[in-house]
């Protein structure tokens, strides 16, 4: 095997809303790289590491072939294709790895402001325009509803003011484009984010120890996100109080002082935000001397 084929190879969105997270959370894990001139592709400096940037729709099948190691894509990408691939007697050849805690959205159904809607039994025999035709239809036949799903590529929520369908089912994030067409959510289809999708398919030892470090890395940098090093002054005997008021901490590290038989050091890596009142408890509580500190890498 060459070196190129020994280099990982990572599909992530060229454009849209998980892009910049994406390029973003693998510059974190240290890797540098170029892009090309026509922008789809990025040349690792510091690692064999490549991405490709693609349309979401075509990451699982990308991963799925043993084209790319690693895809970051929404997990509804994920599911349709899934779905899509099982109706037809295929499988998806991938795994989901870990969700990335970016890019939260849902699959909601919305009807016309004006329209009554009395839970899913409105649903019946009605039609139903989106571009998620696998997850609609599984969510359709789980709850024994007989509907029409009518395909539309794009602008979904334009399909009842054309006449070609009664409600939609479409991705919302903050609801602003239900609202701008007089649409009104009513229900929720299936829940995502951003998620990790890796090969089923053989890795040689190096491109196994790659993608292993890689994902390492992901996965210390988004348990830093919120994370915050502690370092306090507590007495011994109010040791205990204050641990259980470490939001989000394991055990803490407690070290003693110097001359001070009666007081320890406490370092804690909470995993959770530090308001300004958990500091304020700490203190009520005995503790001196509080330092907050971000966490910049973390492995486990």
């Amino acid at each position: 095997m060459d070196s190129k084929q020994q280099r990982i190879k990572i599909a992530v969105q060229k454009s849209g809303r998980l892009t910049d997270h994406s390029l973003d959370l693998l510059e974190r894990c240290g890797l540098k790289f170029t892009k090309s001139k026509d922008q789809l592709f990025c040349f690792g400096e510091n690692m064999p590491v490549d991405l490709l940037l693609v349309r979401d729709d075509d990451i699982p099948a990308l991963v799925s072939d043993d084209i790319c190691d690693l895809g970051i894509v929404g997990l509804n990408v994920v599911q349709e294709k899934r779905l899509l691939l099982e109706r037809n007697g295929g499988q998806a050849l991938f795994d989901k790895v870990f969700e990335l805690d970016f890019g939260h959205c849902r699959l909601a159904l919305a009807a016309p402001e004006d329209a009554a809607y009395n839970g899913t039994s409105s649903l019946q025999n009605a039609r139903i325009a989106t571009s998620f035709t696998a997850i609609l239809g599984d969510y359709l036949e789980r709850n024994a509803i007989v509907a029409e799903i009518v395909y539309f590529s794009g602008a979904v929520e334009i399909a009842p003011k054309l006449g070609r369908a009664d409600f939609i089912c479409d991705l919302v994030s903050s609801g602003a484009t239900l609202s701008a067409n007089q649409l009104r959510e009513v229900g929720t289809v299936f829940e995502s984010e951003a998620v990790v999708i890796q090969t089923r398919a053989p890795l040689s030892d190096l491109k196994k120890d790659w993608v292993t470090r890689i994902l390492q890395r992901l996965d210390g940098v988004l348990q830093v996100r919120e994370s915050k090093y502690i370092m306090l002054h507590a007495p011994r005997a109010a040791l205990a109080e204050i641990t259980r008021l470490l939001p989000g901490s394991e055990h803490p590290t407690v070290i003693p002082l110097e001359g001070q038989p009666d007081k320890v050091a406490v370092h804690a890596v909470c995993r959770e935000y530090v308001f300004w009142e958990t500091l304020e408890n700490l203190k009520n509580a005995g503790a001196s001397s509080l330092l907050v500190l971000p966490v910049e890498k973390m492995l486990a």
